[in-house]
């Protein structure tokens, strides 16, 4: 059996107008307004920190290395992703939800980043970043005399 999919029915503007504008701007947002190029959405981030490291942790399940472009420029960490819509080839289609997917975040880090030390590494869908921070802003013990 295939899956079906059940949509509720189309509100009219003269049943609730409220719901009309909702509706369709849900649509247009969500939808619509990036179907021809491909859906742009975001992912869940972790960001923590210890006494020598900033830690970003992105979920991006279904991205392989390849798909994945993390930039570090002027303070501002971007990370995003891109995949190619897959065909199939065989037989007819009944249902496609898996489409070209894009999905981009950009955050303002604090300056006490070293930039020239980032590592990157893919694991079971989750992207890990380490930032080392700076030297001079990691805590330091001061011996007494």
């Amino acid at each position: 059996m295939l899956p079906t999919l059940i949509r509720r029915s189309e509100r009219s503007i003269l049943d609730d107008p409220f719901d009309f504008m909702r509706d369709n701007w849900a649509r247009a947002v969500l939808r619509g307004a990036f179907e021809d190029e491909g859906m742009v959405g975001h992912y869940p981030v972790d960001i923590h920190e210890d006494e020598n490291h900033l830690y970003v942790e992105a979920e991006m399940p279904g991205f392989k290395k390849k798909d994945i472009e993390v930039t570090l420029e002027n303070g501002v960490l971007t990370i995003h992703a891109s995949r190619e819509e897959k065909k199939s080839e065989k037989g007819t289609s009944h249902l496609t939800e898996r489409r070209y997917n894009r999905v981009s975040r950009s955050f303002t880090l604090p300056n006490i980043v070293d930039e020239s030390k980032v590592d990157a590494r893919l694991e079971d869908g989750v992207l890990h970043l380490r930032l080392d921070k700076r030297e001079e802003v990691k805590p330091r013990r001061i011996e007494v005399k």
